[in-house]
């Protein structure tokens, strides 16, 4: 028998709020993701495809609909219950890296798993062990201003692992690489998709790193799509 798909979107919609104004960013989705899925989002800009990462990471909740991921209807949960859920199941890797220039790499990598209960040797098995898949352990000592684009890319990386998450979530994640160093980042996701079993779910504008996807799921004002018009 099939397993329950991790991720599982009925009638979600997202619309916010200016003064008087409804703004509809998404309308009316259904999705669904299976375990062990390498998926990626495209559409135009403003089609929703943000919106659409952060509510299946528990970012953001949806005006309407329902959401089930990894488990747990997340539109239900509390913040504080929310908080808990994505520390145990998602990991984000996202297109500007977001890691604190103040800290060597392996310190940057540790910072998701201070909201564990896992004690400081535990910590430091953790993060040798995903500075080592993605190939980094002889760089961890150095500062992100110490380390090229793909390199930092790869710190973001292994943060995004290093708590074993259900779900990866990558918001461009070769947004701001030139093309080796984008190419060397979709086949590190490839590897942890294919050898971890690892779920993803990839926010891209480029074909070229959607090819390397499984399926491509295109959003076109705020609606799935079978194909972006021209």
């Amino acid at each position: 028998m099939a397993s329950d798909p991790i991720v599982r979107l009925v009638g979600v919609s997202k619309r916010y709020h200016r003064g008087a104004e409804t703004v509809r960013v998404l309308e009316d989705l259904d999705l669904e993701i299976d375990r062990g899925e390498f998926v990626a989002l495209m559409g135009p800009s403003g089609s929703g495809k943000s919106t659409l990462l952060n509510l299946i990471g528990g970012l953001d909740r949806p005006s309407k609909g329902a959401a089930v991921v990894a488990g747990r209807r997340l539109d239900r949960l509390s913040d504080r219950e929310l908080a808990r859920w994505r520390a145990r199941h998602i990991g984000f890797v996202f297109q500007m890296y977001n890691l604190l220039p103040a800290l060597s790499a392996e310190r940057n990598v540790e910072l998701p798993l201070l909201l564990t209960g896992l004690d400081r040797a535990q910590r430091r098995r953790r993060v040798r062990t995903a500075l080592a898949i993605v190939g980094l352990v002889h760089r961890r000592r150095h500062r992100p201003n110490e380390l090229s684009g793909g390199e930092q890319q790869r710190v973001g990386v292994a943060r995004a692992i290093v708590s074993d998450p259900d779900l990866l979530l990558c918001d461009e994640p070769t947004g701001d690489l030139d093309r080796k160093s984008g190419d060397e980042i979709l086949a590190l996701l490839e590897e942890l998709n294919r050898r971890f079993g690892k779920t993803i779910v990839m926010v891209t504008h480029d074909p070229h790193a959607s090819a390397r996807a499984h399926r491509t799921v295109y959003l076109y004002k705020g609606q799935i799509v079978d194909r972006i018009p021209a």
